[in-house]
């Protein structure tokens, strides 16, 4: 089975806010779907976390090494893109175009097989994975409405993020909303920060991470992500140090070879690679398997899509130390373009997918209405 084409689906005007001090507008473009079809007429789908445009620059520079290989080895064909690709910028747009790449190699590879994903990634641990609703910082009054919304929806974790959070230099600002937070959702959910440090001209630095964690504390934040600059892995190891509270990060990282100094280092208690932007599941699964081996918690970077949540929901299952999943609140990109959806059970888990592959359809007719891509010519 040979792989026949490779194309993108770009995806705009309904991109969720994400709290950046640059905001997204709906019509940007952050998120984009890979097809991949073989000249047997099978198709897998990818996502990858960037900019359209980039993507399909990117692909014009893959494709070569990509069409005619063959579809039933994943990991070899993303690990070819990887060793060609020194030369072109290894680890920005092209890493994160590869994601998308082999995402859709290993939906192939599962269709291939009869089994969902999970099996072929190791094994199955858990058939349902606990889902945290990840919503963005509002200021206190707003803040406890939006965590009592979700709270009541079924979630039994809430992540709040980015927004008003350490931008104000007004730390009681700050505890204000996490203390909002708390209230809305309750005391039995758990609560996690993300300060969203990646995010344009970060302002904060150790010391304020330091005095942050400690007010964490106070309200029972189960980790504290984001809180520095996302490559200063020596303040991130002092933070760890010093913080009453897990801290997690890396989601900005790509590849397993920049992850070694954060685990060697023990620099966070959770680290998170993105699934969409670190090389796929082939390289997520060796990351995973590198945390475990250094003790730190591998739980997945999941802003995304459904196709990126969905194998997510794969890799937890796999590891059996990944005991939550990413999941956007309110993103027509996650809850629209497939035809199953999803759907929280009265615990607060979602079940992972058992249909061969990711286990997902696309509804063409949703994805139609948020892309320019012919979707009936590239997915029907």
């Amino acid at each position: 089975m040979r792989i026949l084409s490779v194309a993108a689906i770009g995806l705009s005007g309904n991109s969720p806010k994400g709290g950046w001090s640059h905001e997204i507008k709906p019509e940007d473009s952050v998120h984009c779907l890979i097809i991949v079809r073989t000249d047997d007429g099978t198709m897998g789908v990818g996502s990858v976390f960037t900019n359209a445009g980039l993507v399909e620059a990117a692909l014009s520079v893959l494709r070569p090494l990509v069409i005619g290989e063959t579809a039933e080895e994943p990991s070899r064909v993303t690990e070819k893109l990887h060793q060609h690709m020194f030369w072109m910028g290894l680890g920005g747009t092209i890493t994160h175009t590869i994601s998308g790449i082999d995402i859709a190699l290993w939906d192939i590879f599962g269709q291939i097989c009869g089994q969902p994903l999970s099996r072929l990634l190791g094994g199955c641990h858990r058939s349902r994975v606990m889902a945290y609703a990840s919503i963005l910082m509002e200021m206190p009054d707003l803040m406890k409405e939006r965590a009592e919304f979700y709270s009541n929806e079924g979630y039994r974790a809430i992540k709040i993020g980015w927004g008003p959070f350490g931008r104000h230099g007004d730390p009681k600002l700050d505890e204000k909303i996490v203390k909002a937070a708390r209230e809305g959702a309750g005391d039995d959910t758990f609560l996690m920060v993300d300060a969203g440090g990646s995010d344009a001209y970060w302002p904060n630095g150790l010391n304020w991470a330091t005095r942050t964690a400690d007010m964490l504390k106070e309200y029972d934040v189960y980790w504290f992500e984001e809180a520095l600059k996302p490559d200063d892995v020596d303040d991130h190891r002092a933070l760890r140090e010093r913080s009453p509270v897990p801290i997690a990060g890396c989601e900005c990282l790509t590849r397993r070879q920049n992850f070694l100094p954060w685990l060697e280092k023990r620099a966070v208690d959770i680290v998170q690679p993105d699934v969409t932007k670190v090389g796929g599941i082939s390289e997520q699964v060796q990351i995973g398997r590198m945390a475990n081996a250094f003790g730190v918690r591998y739980i997945g970077h999941g802003w995304n899509t459904a196709i990126g949540l969905a194998a997510d929901l794969h890799l937890a299952s796999a590891f059996s130390t990944t005991d939550f999943v990413e999941y956007i609140g309110g993103s027509p990109y996650v809850d629209d373009i497939t035809t199953q959806g999803w759907k929280l059970d009265s615990d607060g888990m979602l079940e992972i997918p058992q249909k061969p592959g990711l286990g997902i359809e696309l509804d063409t007719d949703a994805l139609q209405s948020m892309t320019t891509a012919d979707v009936g010519r590239l997915v029907g």
